[in-house]
């Protein structure tokens, strides 16, 4: 049965919201009740805690983080009242603490060591320090700032587990207390491990990386560096690597390092010295096989060479700057110093570099070398002294590449026939001596290098006309010209001041050396003419001996240039005329070159050069509005007149010469005999006194 009095009032002291571990009080106020003797009931969350109590005051501790409703009503004779309403207590947990070291456990003998006291929440903080459950008391080595306890001068008994807690004069009025942390002291010095990247020799223009390595257990330290000297007014301090910029050779020598942290610093040993041998940066060289200047089609390779005196192996990287936007590449190579073009082609033009490369550091560039690709190689011959020779003389032929001379080795070929001992002239020059009557020929030649090889194509022909000394036979032209019209005739002919048989006129041309086709006796007969006969002609014998060869051109155009088949003789005239097919007579104007410059223009189609020297040598060619001739090799021979006059006065000289030795030799004689009469003549004259 219901009481009717007020309803039950439940008041917290010392608030509703309370720390673990405080103490609570509940108090009952039936509101009206008088002084009657009440029963109190308390409910918790619905649940009875506490029931029938004669004091109105329910006191706990507040054992665990919760958060409650606690209620309560009042009974009396067998009635009671009404329940409270109801009343949430909210229990949170102390301020949490915990210890931090610096520097890092472990440390060492001498060191200064700081433990921070760290609480999350309020203020006003009063704090306590344990070592292994005993509270520390401050003293000269141990001292208390607000929150940090600081050891100076740490020693191996100051080893142990240390933690904090903290007290306030307010609600809450502690912490928990902190975990402990161990705190281990070493009484070792630590030292440092200096090493540098890259290690061994480094090299001017780089960067060469020092790195003081501590032991990582042992905690967090800053670097202090040193050159050539401990001083520590040289020191640098850095993380733990030091950049050293290699900018001469004075930035080598010795290094040093040692490690330090904590205030004062508390400095470790010092490292062992470290040498930093520095060497002037190399340069690099790109080397080119078989030639900076190539064909097309041909093997190249470029070789990177670095003089050092370093046994390690460099990497390479080659730079190519093309000659066309097509080609702009760079070509990175890490463990070869070759660059091989298998067949080289006219892209593969440009300048190449190359620089060597050992770790971080890099060599000097190369210079430049720039590769020229030409579409083909054609060699040429040319003859010294000169293709005009008696049997008995020397002659050379001498094959050249035209802008390329290096790497190449040579074959000769006389009548289109491969010269057996063409090994001689292996080094691009084929010497004759003495020539004899049967190296009269045509010769060409051929270049090859490379592996695998690379052959040029065959040379232009060179003729070798190779007389005897009292030579009767004589090739005759009719017309007699070296250029002819093409369907036009021609006739050649062997004339022997004795005997003409048993001379046959032969032919040497691009394709083959043959007999004339239209043999006539000893001549032969050409009715049309084609650009197919051009070549050399020459008489020959049945025992195959050759006379007078002759350059035959046959042309399909308009204009030819008159000259003669013979080589003209030096001191003669030589004369030149430009003919015209249709007339086959001088034309009124034209132009004249030789060599490929003007040395006569618009005038008559005449030229005419007087006392002809070997200067005069050359290929002559003439031009008219009409067409342009074919080239023609005008050759100049010494006369032999002159020839005789040389021999005649170098006999001279030399016999006046021999005659004067002669009288030289005499007089000394007389002057010797007459000497030797004199000391005589005294030795007895002195015995007979």
């Amino acid at each position: 049965m219901c009481i009717n009095t007020g309803k039950p009032v439940v008041k917290v002291k010392p608030d509703q919201r309370v720390f673990r571990g405080e103490r609570v009080t509940l108090t009952c106020d039936i509101q009206g009740g008088g002084d009657i003797q009440w029963r109190y009931s308390w409910f918790r969350d619905g649940n009875t805690v506490n029931p029938y109590t004669t004091s109105a005051e329910f006191s706990f501790t507040a054992d665990r983080v919760s958060v409650s409703e606690y209620s309560c009503r009042g009974e009396r004779s067998g009635s009671h009242t009404d329940f409270s309403d109801a009343v949430t207590l909210t229990v949170s947990g102390l301020p949490t603490s915990t210890v931090t070291v610096t520097p890092d456990s472990p440390v060492f003998t001498g060191e200064t060591v700081n433990l921070k006291c760290v609480i999350n929440s309020y203020s006003n903080w009063r704090y306590e320090w344990y070592k292994d459950s005993v509270i520390l008391q401050t003293s000269e080595r141990y001292t208390v700032n607000r929150d940090t306890l600081t050891i100076r001068g740490a020693t191996e008994s100051d080893q142990g587990q240390y933690w904090c807690k903290g007290q306030r004069d307010g609600r809450p009025n502690s912490s928990t207390s902190s975990s402990a942390v161990s705190l281990s002291v070493k009484d070792l010095k630590p030292k440092p491990e200096l090493t540098s990247d890259p290690a061994g020799a480094a090299l001017t223009g780089n960067t060469v990386t020092l790195t003081c390595r501590m032991d990582p257990s042992t905690g967090n330290w800053d670097s202090y560096w040193y050159k050539h000297t401990l001083n520590p007014e040289t020191e640098k301090t850095e993380t733990n690597s030091y950049s050293l910029k290699i900018d001469s050779v004075s930035d080598g020598g010795q290094y040093w390092c040692r490690a330090g942290r904590g205030k004062p610093v508390y400095y470790t040993q010092y490292s062992d010295a470290l040498w930093v041998n520095v060497t002037v940066i190399p340069k690099a060289v790109v080397m080119v096989r078989p030639d900076e200047r190539v064909f097309r089609g041909e093997t190249v390779t470029l070789r990177c060479d670095i003089k050092w005196g370093g046994d390690t192996e460099w990497t390479y990287r080659w730079e190519i700057e093309g000659t066309n936007n097509q080609y702009k590449n760079t070509v990175s190579r890490t463990s070869t110093q070759e660059l091989n073009i298998s067949s080289v082609d006219l892209f593969h033009r440009g300048k190449y570099t190359c620089t060597g490369q050992i770790h971080t550091q890099r060599s000097q560039r190369s210079d430049a070398v720039t590769l020229t690709v030409s579409a083909e190689a054609q060699a040429s011959v040319r003859v010294s002294p000169q293709p005009w020779l008696t049997e008995g003389e020397s002659v050379t032929l001498i094959c050249e590449v035209s802008g390329s001379s290096k790497g190449w080795t040579f074959s000769w070929f006389r009548d289109h026939d491969h010269l057996s001992d063409s090994s001689r002239g292996a080094g691009g020059s084929y010497t004759l001596s003495p020539a004899a009557l049967q190296h009269t020929g045509v010769y060409t030649c051929r270049a090859e290098r490379g592996r695998p090889a690379y052959y040029t194509h065959n040379s232009s022909s060179q003729t070798l006309w190779i007389t005897g000394v009292s030579a009767s036979v004589s090739l005759v032209i009719n017309p007699s010209r070296s250029q002819h019209f093409s369907s036009d005739s021609l006739s050649l002919s062997c004339e022997d001041q004795s005997n003409s048989a048993g001379w046959t006129v032969r032919r040497y041309t691009d394709k083959d050396t043959q007999t004339c086709t239209k043999q006539t006796g000893s001549g032969c007969v050409m009715d049309s003419l084609s650009t197919s006969d051009t070549g050399v002609y020459w008489c020959e014998s049945e025992s195959g001996e050759k006379r007078r060869p002759r350059n035959i051109t046959v042309h399909d155009g308009e204009v030819i240039l008159e000259s003669s088949v013979d080589p003209v003789i030096e001191g003669e005239t030589l004369t030149l005329h430009c003919l015209h097919r249709s007339t086959n007579s001088p034309i009124l104007s034209a132009d004249f070159y030789k060599d490929g410059s003007l040395i006569q223009n618009q005038t008559t189609g005449e030229m005419n050069i007087t006392t002809v020297s070997k200067s005069h040598e050359g290929f002559y060619y003439c031009k008219t509005e009409r067409g342009q001739s074919l080239h023609s090799w005008i050759s100049v021979r010494v006369s032999t007149a002159s020839s005789s006059h040389l021999v005649i006065g170098v006999s001279v000289g030399l016999s006046v010469c021999l005659l004067f030795f002669i009288s030289l030799v005499l007089l000394w004689r007389h002057k010797h005999k007459k000497a030797a009469y004199s000391v005589t003549e005294c030795k007895t004259t002195t015995k007979t006194q």
